[in-house]
């Protein structure tokens, strides 16, 4: 007995071991546990055992086998022999383990047993665990407590290795309560400790899961291009850990949400979702598939976000996680409503979903918007007494502002708030808190429908211009970003209900005002001070301004010409819409088959004819395309250059290739006001400083670029890497790349510019100080933009834009080498020559039959003084088309 005895210490001792190589090196505490197990069974020793499946259990847990990790923990649990203490912390681990399966309510349930058998120190480990379970059950106070409690005695603790794991675990997990809080600072403050910890004893795993939260706290804190660089570390620290990396993707992608950028979260969540199915982590899966169906509903997938939603809604079930199911409950609510007819009985289920949201208080924003979102439907099917019903719970305690309250556009508004009426009793204090914590534009929309109900306009739009200027006062000081974004979406509806009365009444100056005040809430990155007509004419001189807006299924069009403003309905949106959709078609076959001619012609082959022709069914799309948009407004905008601001689709649009517009020079802006802002930034005196840089794999990009810096005396290569191409941001006037482009319909700022080393994306260009006067971007598809809300542009050109750019011209379709380095050799021949560049593109794209390619912002100003030369004639390779 005394030589079995003497093995069992040493055993005891190296299935500790293993399990603290856990978080070290999970890999190698999986072969040591291995070990250990067989040579503890060999000789009887119950507790190493249980100690080395615990150890087993840890490194399955972070290599992402979750099942397995369980599997090992109640192997341990079961060990004939093994200690209460020893089976206490096996079921401490599976603590955990249970809650991330997607069993939160069982997870304390295995604490509980847990706790008689543990020391009090491993009750303060205990604790930090129980705290995750707590958090996905909706109840962060109790968590902080937890976590509270476990790191006072931890830090007294002495510092083993297991201690510090435990400690920096406790502040990890405290960390992330306080995020989801909006408590940024305490979070901040928990994960670098957490961070310092791990790294000071060598926990390398855990301080990299403490860095994989910084890409969601620095949404959160406001800064996305942060947000992204963190990101890409994560990604690299993080491989090999499928199951963290997916939850670190799932926590960025709530983040991302909260911050209304929902094609981005869908990226992340299209990432994640699958890599938590398949390690098993079924509590971060709900929670993912809850984001993922938020984010379907609001790119525009209905089909999709219900199939979502109900899948969600029921995994959240088999969890007991009943606190989240009413924003489950919402989204398959919305998608309905998208999907069918409205009826009583869906207007009855919203008003329900509302309440349920309502209930207890954690979603009150959720729960008002849900709550207009019933009483619009109700207006739809005409039950007026139930609209008035949910109407009037919005409005309750709201005081209308008089009209002397409001200062003229463009000035600061006088309120600061909504002003509540006060009230005395305790019941009364309570409804207010809650009628406080309805996001402002959803109580001013609600007040804005009873006055239009009542035909009182004047009134609605008082409402209306009251719940825009709160928005812009206070939607960047909510410090919870679920009320946040709230916010900012409903200040959207609340901007197009406004658009939709000034159209009602029909006033062409009333539906251009609207238009912009649109336009500067669903972009705010475009925002600036609203402008009048009379100072719209005064920049355009001899330009035409034609805003397109979009009203139910109709597009509407606002001219601003000499003394005139205009406003003509040009037809259905759905029409417009596929005809856009055959003219990118037909723009493409017809370089395509442009370029196969060019192939043979160099091959020298004599084969009969080339492929299709493309040029035919370009001029009849066109055509049927500019009937629809330009018809109307041919007679008064004549041939004078153009600034258009489009919507919806007109985003996707070729304008070069109407024949209404060839060799006309246009400029496409986010608004009137961008326009105009635009065109006040004032450049030195002297030639402009050029900068070009060609991108990989793309024959001519080189010699492109090198005739675009022969046209430009003193201008400069750089290589075609990103922080080469970052830094020459903040010294060049004019900024050339010749690169591919790839555009993300879904996801704007991760669209971008294929360099050497990687892609320069939209969201590197959000913390630059300066941006050139102009920007070439010589790729396909670079110019592409689109955003959830239809508003101004986003993607490249945007992006510059917003940074500080008068212009960018940039590819709106895929364009072959060749057609780009022709028409931007003849482009930079007229820009050098003292043309501005919507008229150097517009001349460049008639001579070479090229449309591809769009002048986005203000292009009308030149860069160099004009001079006098015969480039007019001048001809490239393409002038001998194929049509």
């Amino acid at each position: 007995m005394s030589d079995t005895s003497d093995e069992l210490d040493p055993l005891v001792a190296a299935a500790e071991a293993a399990m603290l190589r856990s978080l070290v090196d999970p890999g190698h505490a999986m072969h040591a546990g291995r070990v250990v197990l067989a040579a503890a069974r060999r000789t009887g020793s119950p507790d190493a055992a249980a100690i080395a499946l615990r150890a087993m259990a840890l490194a399955a847990r972070e290599l992402g086998d979750l099942e397995g990790a369980e599997w090992h923990l109640r192997q341990a649990i079961a060990t004939p022999g093994a200690s209460r203490e020893r089976v206490a912390q096996a079921r401490l681990s599976l603590v955990t383990v249970r809650t991330e399966r997607g069993h939160p309510v069982q997870a304390l349930r295995v604490a509980a047993l847990a706790w008689t058998y543990l020391s009090p120190l491993d009750r303060a480990k205990l604790d930090t665990q129980r705290a995750v379970a707590l958090a996905h059950l909706g109840r962060p106070q109790e968590a902080v407590a937890a976590c509270d409690r476990a790191l006072r005695a931890l830090a007294a603790a002495p510092g083993t290795l297991d201690n510090r794991r435990f400690l920096a675990g406790g502040l990890l997990n405290r960390g992330l309560v306080h995020s989801y809080r909006g408590d940024w600072d305490a979070a901040m403050r928990d994960l670098t400790a957490c961070l310092q910890i791990s790294q000071h004893a060598g926990l390398r795993h855990l301080a990299r899961l403490s860095a994989a939260n910084l890409p969601f706290l620095a949404v959160r804190r406001g800064d996305i291009a942060e947000a992204f660089h963190h990101y890409r570390e994560a990604e690299d620290t993080l491989f090999g850990y499928p199951e963290r990396l997916a939850t670190m993707r799932a926590d960025f992608a709530g983040a991302l949400l909260a911050a209304h950028l929902p094609g981005e979260a869908r990226a992340m969540l299209n990432l994640a979702v699958p890599d938590l199915e398949a390690c098993g982590a079924r509590a971060a899966l709900a929670e993912a598939r809850l984001k993922l169906a938020q984010v379907e509903l609001l790119t525009g997938d209905p089909h999709r976000a219900r199939e979502v939603a109900e899948q969600a809604a029921g995994e959240l079930a088999a969890q007991d996680r009943t606190s989240w199911l009413p924003l489950a409950r919402e989204v398959v609510l919305r998608s309905r409503l998208a999907l069918e007819p409205v009826t009583p009985a869906l207007v009855a289920e919203l008003i329900a979903g509302a309440d349920e949201l309502e209930d207890g208080g954690a979603h009150l924003a959720g729960a008002a918007a849900l709550r207009l979102v019933a009483a619009e439907a109700a207006l739809a099917v005409d039950d007026h007494p139930t609209a008035s019903t949910q109407l009037a719970r919005l409005t309750r305690h709201a005081e209308v502002p008089e009209p002397a309250e409001l200062a003229e556009p463009g000035e600061r508004w006088a309120p600061a708030g909504a002003r509540l009426t006060s009230l005395a009793s305790e019941p009364q204090a309570r409804q207010l808190a809650r009628a406080s914590q309805i996001p402002i534009p959803v109580r001013q929309h609600a007040l804005a429908l009873e006055a239009a109900l009542q035909e009182d306009v004047p009134g609605a739009f008082l409402a209306v211009r009251y719940g825009l200027a709160e928005v812009s006062e206070q939607v960047e000081t909510f410090a919870d970003p679920s009320l946040r974004a709230h916010v900012a979406i409903a200040g959207e509806r609340l901007a197009a209900f406004g658009l939709a009365l000034a159209v009602r009444a029909g006033g062409s100056c009333d539906v251009f005002e609207w238009a912009e005040r649109w336009r500067a809430v669903t972009a705010p990155a475009h925002a600036c001070a609203l402008v009048d007509p009379e100072r719209v004419r005064a920049e355009l001189g001899p330009r035409a301004l034609v805003e397109f807006v979009v009203d139910g299924d109709s597009l509407l069009a606002v001219m601003i010409a000499g003394e005139r403003v205009l406003l003509r309905w040009l037809g259905t949106v759905r029409a417009v819409e596929e005809a856009i959709v055959r003219l990118r078609y037909a723009v493409r076959r017809r370089s395509e088959a442009r370029y196969a001619v060019l192939r043979r012609s160099e091959a020298r082959d004599r084969a009969p004819g080339p492929p299709r022709d493309g040029g035919k069914d370009l001029e009849v799309v066109a055509g049927d395309l500019e009937q629809l948009v330009f018809r109307p407004l041919a007679a008064e905008l004549g041939d004078a250059p153009l600034v258009v601001v489009p919507v919806g689709a007109l985003h996707t649009l070729p304008w070069g290739a109407l024949p209404f517009l060839r060799g006309r020079p246009v400029s496409v802006a986010a608004s009137a006001a961008s326009w105009v802002r635009a065109r006040e930034g004032a450049r030195g005196d002297g030639p402009p400083a050029v900068v070009a840089a060609a991108g990989p794999a793309l024959t001519h990009a080189h010699a492109e670029v090198a005739h675009v810096l022969a046209c430009h005396p003193g201008g400069r290569e750089v290589p075609g890497r990103t922080g080469a191409v970052l830094d020459a941001l903040a010294v060049a006037d004019v900024l050339h790349l010749a690169a591919h482009g790839v555009f993300h319909a879904r996801s704007p700022l991760v669209s971008g510019i294929t360099l050497e080393d990687g892609s320069l994306m939209a969201y590197d260009l959000l913390n630059v100080t300066r941006s050139p006067e102009l920007v070439v971007l010589s790729a396909c598809n670079s110019g592409m933009s689109r955003t959830p809300v239809e508003g101004a542009p986003l993607g490249l050109p945007g992006t510059f834009l917003a940074k500080g750019s008068s212009c960018v011209i940039a590819g709106m379709v895929p364009v072959q080498d060749e057609a780009a380095r022709a028409v931007m050799s003849m482009f930079h021949e007229l820009i050098a020559a003292g043309q501005p560049p919507d008229t150097a593109l517009a001349h460049a794209s008639a001579k070479t039959g090229v449309y591809e390619f769009t002048c986005f912002g203000a292009g009308d100003r030149p860069l160099y003084q004009p001079v006098a030369t015969g480039l007019e004639g001048s001809a490239t390779q393409l002038d001998q088309e194929p049509t």
